[in-house]
């Protein structure tokens, strides 16, 4: 791995190279797409579509830029306002009701003491393209670390950008870890950037394993999901149908209580739902059309007998795309999603 990885990062951006909306475009794709939306619908039609053209045509998502960005909205808001910025407190509360309370400690760092991420957490803010380059040619182990650390659905995307052998390898790999021991992830922290905020931890790290591998499958494209699942059933029966039964896949959306149903309804778009439910059963279907009203769900059903043919991506695709609002829905704590592996709960 490049040792200039951290020098590039210890140098700081000078951000008055950036004009207006290349940092406001900075600033948004920094957030959640939600936290995004929610202030893109107060700006004009004309607004959004500039500002959605500069972040489509941003490709140098750099931590020292971000960092720079973010300091430079702060300063901002201190000099036009006087209501809680000059309070540290206000600012932490304010990022966590935004990013959440793992994202929002990295922020506070950077922005408040002018510390970055440090180590693996700094992999955390990057382009996931960009972990996949910096983490191709390293040993499969560090590979493995790396990507039993991060979030699952990172983790995805990175794996997507490997060859399918690697994919494989990758993932037997993460399902076989169990811990990693400080020796070698304070050796991990220093080729990234010589240091994991401060020093590594006294005791093995617990990370990997099944439902790690799981996790990350979620994620995946169902064509990966499926090319990678056949795989490694040919390898280790025992290790697929594991991390199968650990997997949150549409039908277990049946487990999930009415009040979680009902959330996730209103999140999904009508015809997204009409092709998930093309190809679910019937037990499924009569979960999610008891929680409509009985006009909405007759409408439902009436579409749906009158849709035609439609190619089985489209329906993966779509229960993809519900399942991703669920998995959204109980990382922010509002449902509870039931997963197949008995008692355990997303």
């Amino acid at each position: 791995m490049p040792n200039d990885l951290a020098e590039r990062n210890e140098v700081e951006y000078d951000v008055t190279k950036l004009e207006g909306i290349e940092k406001a475009a900075i600033l948004l794709l920094s957030l959640s797409e939600e936290d995004a939306a929610q202030i893109l619908k107060h700006l004009e039609p004309k607004q959004v579509q500039r500002l959605g053209q500069a972040m489509a045509g941003i490709e140098d998502m750099t931590q020292p830029k971000i960092t720079a960005v973010h300091k430079n909205f702060v300063d901002e808001i201190q000099n036009y306002s006087t209501i809680g910025f000059q309070s540290q407190e206000f600012v932490k509360r304010a990022l966590t009701a935004a990013l959440g309370e793992d994202k929002a400690a990295n922020l506070v760092d950077q922005i408040l003491t002018g510390t970055g991420a440090k180590g693996l957490d700094s992999l955390k803010w990057m382009d996931s393209k960009q972990v996949a380059s910096i983490i191709r040619n390293e040993h499969p182990q560090i590979q493995t670390i790396v990507m039993s650390y991060l979030e699952p659905e990172q983790s995805a995307e990175i794996l997507a950008q490997f060859p399918e052998k690697v994919r494989l390898d990758l993932l037997m790999r993460v399902a076989n870890l169990e811990e990693v021991q400080p020796a070698a992830l304070q050796e991990l922290n220093e080729i990234m950037e010589k240091q994991f905020a401060g020093q590594a931890g006294t005791q093995a790290a617990k990370m990997g394993g099944l439902k790690s591998a799981a996790n990350i499958m979620n994620y995946l494209d169902t064509n990966i999901e499926g090319q990678l699942m056949d795989a490694i059933r040919e390898q280790d029966e025992e290790m697929s149908q594991q991390i199968q039964d650990l997997m949150f896949v549409f039908d277990n959306l049946v487990d999930v209580d009415d009040r979680g149903i009902q959330a996730i309804l209103r999140d999904v778009q009508q015809e997204t739902l009409l092709k998930a439910i093309k190809g679910a059963e019937d037990e499924l279907k009569n979960k999610i059309t008891g929680n409509m009203s009985k006009r909405a769900a007759e409408m439902l059903l009436d579409d749906l007998e009158a849709l035609g043919p439609i190619r089985v991506s489209e329906v993966e695709t779509a229960q993809k795309e519900i399942l991703s609002v669920a998995r959204r829905l109980a990382d922010a704590g509002e449902i509870m999603l039931g997963g197949g592996g008995g008692d355990d709960f997303l």
